[in-house]
């Protein structure tokens, strides 16, 4: 029995998933994304075709402001709620074909957009040591999405919640938590993403900002489990072009079109993208863009992935929850269902360029 129980635990901790790179492409258990997939004449094939859902392990420290994520249904806020159905919602999104979904240990605005920050959503304590909580609904949602086929791109900072570490060594020890977290559970369908928007002048740790991040980069790159490390970038705000540092360290670029007005703005901004990447030729992502028109021949998405480039659907909610619950994806409560009529234009649209 005890064999037995030994070998259960070694396949448990097998991965199912493998993401990896091959020049511009991704490529998933040794073979591109979407093999052999054109769309409109375009290659699909090497995509990684994916949406912004960093609140599926949302929850909030502050008692004083925990009481604005109450369900409609419920009027109150609840955790394992939001982790539960945005797992049951996974397969739902897999089948339209959805390759990847980004996460973050400190979230996002759970509005979309915030001028301030007062809720306290991080998985990382002031010192940088990680709150078992957190990591358990994070695992969750990483061990469903190895099962399904899924890539996670896994933040670690956010800009407005990256203050509440003490110090930059506090920072420093939260990429090499984070990293040696990913690799001690032998995932091999989780790349990380250092900070959200590195450019955006709102980081506390001079470490954070687009001079310095590629520290961190080479700190988390840097670190080897039974000889396998990560592969990790960070992300630009809207229509920011990734530093030539960031470039040179970067095993993938992510790239926001929030500000990207149009597609012709994107493809110009893909342009400036490609050019500052150089010979350097290494995939380039939009992983949040909150641009639509998806019933439009011509969109930022579609835009995208003509220039062999994917894409990331951003979606928060315009309208407060108890009128608008359905809508958005990163407003919370969050229902994580294709369960409004944007929601479903995305998806609708993703079905029909990746064939699956």
């Amino acid at each position: 029995m005890r064999i037995l129980a030994l070998l259960l635990l070694s396949f448990s901790c097998h991965a199912e998933t493998i993401v990896s790179i091959q020049g511009e492409d991704f490529h998933l258990n040794g073979k591109p994304t979407y093999p052999g997939r054109e769309w409109q004449g375009r290659r699909i094939e090497g995509l990684l075709m994916n949406s912004r859902m960093v609140q599926g392990t949302f929850d909030d420290r502050n008692p004083e402001t925990v009481k604005n994520w109450a369900y409609p249904d419920t009027q109150k806020w609840d955790a394992e709620r939001n982790t539960n159905e945005f797992i049951a919602a996974m397969p739902e999104w897999r089948a339209h074909g959805l390759l990847a979904f980004t996460l973050n240990f400190q979230g996002g605005s759970p509005y979309g957009y915030s001028k301030d920050q007062p809720w306290h959503n991080s998985a990382i304590n002031d010192d940088g040591t990680l709150d078992e909580k957190f990591l358990a609904r994070t695992e969750r949602i990483i061990a469903r999405a190895d099962e399904l086929g899924m890539v996670v791109i896994l933040g670690i900072f956010y800009f407005g919640q990256d203050q509440r570490q003490k110090d930059e060594q506090a920072v420093i020890a939260a990429v090499e938590a984070s990293t040696r977290w990913v690799l001690g559970k032998k995932w091999r369908h989780v790349v990380l993403e250092i900070n959200n928007e590195t450019n955006i002048p709102k980081y506390d740790h001079e470490i954070l900002k687009t001079k310095r991040v590629h520290e961190l980069i080479q700190l988390a790159k840097g670190i080897e489990v039974d000889g396998r490390r990560l592969l990790v970038g960070t992300s630009f705000g809207g229509g920011g072009v990734p530093s030539k540092n960031v470039i040179e360290h970067s095993d993938f670029l992510l790239i926001h079109g929030n500000g990207v007005k149009g597609p012709d703005a994107m493809r110009k901004f893909i342009e400036k993208v490609k050019t500052a990447r150089g010979d350097r030729k290494i995939p380039i992502v939009v992983n949040e863009d909150d641009h639509f028109d998806f019933d439009q021949p011509d969109n930022n998405m579609t835009a995208a992935v003509k220039e062999h480039v994917s894409w990331g659907y951003f979606d928060f909610r315009r309208k407060d929850a108890t009128k608008a619950f359905n809508d958005g994806y990163q407003s919370v409560p969050v229902n994580w269902g294709i369960s409004s009529e944007r929601k479903k234009g995305f998806f609708e649209l993703l079905k029909e360029i990746t064939g699956e």
